[in-house]
């Protein structure tokens, strides 16, 4: 539990915060308070990992927190008056906290158990230094390959259609090479690969993977530039108005683009925020809110599940690990991504095809197991994820390029709002892409038996 719990925190100011809330807020539930709490020590660990790792652990916590503890928070606490009837919280608070709460701790248990110092997250600078000395054009392949899959993606089935989308990531991973491997910053590929998804996130009305993407960018130069901590605040500060200002204005953009076939561009966003003047209204940020509250829907769960369908007991979890692991060649009749019949099954929501909505890990842990051994689920879910990132690590000592993909194989697991089989199918699959570039191209990648590999040390956050 070394990143977890033995390093230097500041528990001194995170008591004074503690009080100060209880203090501005004497109305609050112990269970609220205790989700705001947890929630806090999630974020101050993020924010101070970010200019030492690649912080895939904090990530999962900080979004988890944020989807299941703050969002539901916020609708407990009077948020959930603005919301439409079917969006609202379905049980009482205690019931809901003292499900969630447990189950978001043991999976963060579960992340940190066995992460002794940081296994998986720690790149070594010297070596990917080295390497993209020794290879300069490798970089600019891997940007090539990227947006060469990205254009294909559109002409396939879904199935062979998610290992372009793969591929296509592969041109943050030649950024971050770039990144990484040069002393002085080079601002044309970072405007090319950075602006190509501002524009194809334009261009569909879809911005999970502006976001996600930002946020590893960002993680990858902390890592390089050790920012100061006024820079690392200001940061942080313009990430968070641009997540606000991208979900106040996406709903009417996408109406403009969707629906009134307007260009999917800079104009047309502009155009939109400029036409509505109550985007920021305390009316409109609460109705919003939703969007950081995965847990409505495993109130829904816990409604559904077992009072009008029985737990699975682990028949659900088998198709979904069947989904994730076989192709469909072997298995045609494995879930789709986003199956409409299994969410309504177990949520009893009715949604439409342009709708989007997930059961998440914590609503399929519920469902199958209940509240105690939805628990237990999720820690073991939280382990698997660090035995990834460990195994990773130890393929790291020949290979140290491997841990720049980790972004790219936690790019959908780090999202709680996704199906478990999408995130499963997505950690498995892009294992598998990685396992088969580095084996088959050792020659490339495996460092000379010359180069030594940096001790590990144990990060202090």
């Amino acid at each position: 539990m070394n990143s977890l719990l033995k390093m230097k925190f500041n528990w001194l100011l995170f008591i004074g915060i503690a009080v100060l809330l209880k203090i501005l807020l004497p109305g609050i539930s112990w269970y609220s308070y205790l989700a705001i709490l947890i929630s806090l020590q999630q974020f101050i660990l993020l924010f101070n990992a970010v200019d030492f790792i690649v912080p895939i652990r904090y990530l999962f916590g900080a979004f988890m927190c944020l989807q299941f503890f703050i969002g539901p928070m916020l609708a407990y606490n009077g948020l959930d008056q603005y919301q439409f009837i079917g969006y609202q919280m379905r049980i009482p608070e205690a019931e809901y906290f003292s499900y969630a709460i447990p189950a978001v701790c043991a999976f963060i248990i579960g992340l940190h158990i066995s992460s002794r110092k940081s296994k998986g997250e720690i790149l070594n600078e010297k070596a990917i230094l080295d390497f993209v000395n020794q290879y300069p054009q490798l970089p600019f392949v891997f940007i090539a390959i990227g947006f060469f899959s990205s254009i294909l993606s559109g002409l396939f089935s879904s199935e062979l259609a998610f290992v372009f989308v793969l591929l296509g990531g592969f041109k943050f991973i030649g950024l971050f090479m770039i990144i990484l491997g040069e002393k002085k910053l080079k601002i044309l590929p970072v405007i090319v690969v950075v602006g190509s998804i501002i524009s194809s996130s334009l261009s569909s009305g879809m911005f999970h993977d502006l976001l996600t993407w930002i946020i590893f960018t960002l993680a990858i130069l902390a890592v390089k530039y050790k920012p100061r901590l006024t820079v690392k605040l200001t940061g942080t500060v313009m990430f968070i108005l641009l997540a606000v200002l991208i979900q106040q204005t996406k709903g009417y953009y996408r109406e403009r683009i969707w629906e009134e076939g307007s260009a999917g561009n800079l104009s047309t966003l502009a155009n939109v925020y400029e036409n509505n003047t109550n985007l920021f209204s305390l009316e409109n940020l609460a109705a919003n809110s939703v969007r950081i509250n995965q847990g409505f829907i495993l109130t829904n769960i816990m409604t559904t599940v077992p009072s009008q369908v029985p737990f699975s007991n682990g028949a659900e979890l088998k198709q979904i690990a069947e989904s994730a692991i076989l192709p469909r060649i072997l298995a045609p009749n494995k879930l789709n991504a986003g199956d409409r019949e299994l969410f309504t099954k177990y949520s009893g929501i009715q949604i439409d095809s342009g709708t989007s909505m997930a059961l998440s890990s914590l609503g399929d842990a519920y469902l199958n197991f209940g509240t105690f051994g939805g628990c237990i689920f999720m820690f073991f879910l939280g382990l698997l994820y660090s035995e990834v990132l460990k195994a990773l690590n130890r393929k790291s000592a020949k290979f140290p390029l491997i841990l720049l993909f980790t972004p790219l194989i936690f790019y959908y697991p780090i999202r709680p709002d996704c199906e478990l089989q999408t995130i499963l199918g997505h950690l498995v699959k892009s294992c598998f892409l990685v396992y088969v570039l580095f084996t088959f191209r050792k020659d490339i990648f495996r460092i000379n038996s010359t180069v030594m590999r940096t001790p590990e040390k144990f990060v202090q956050v």
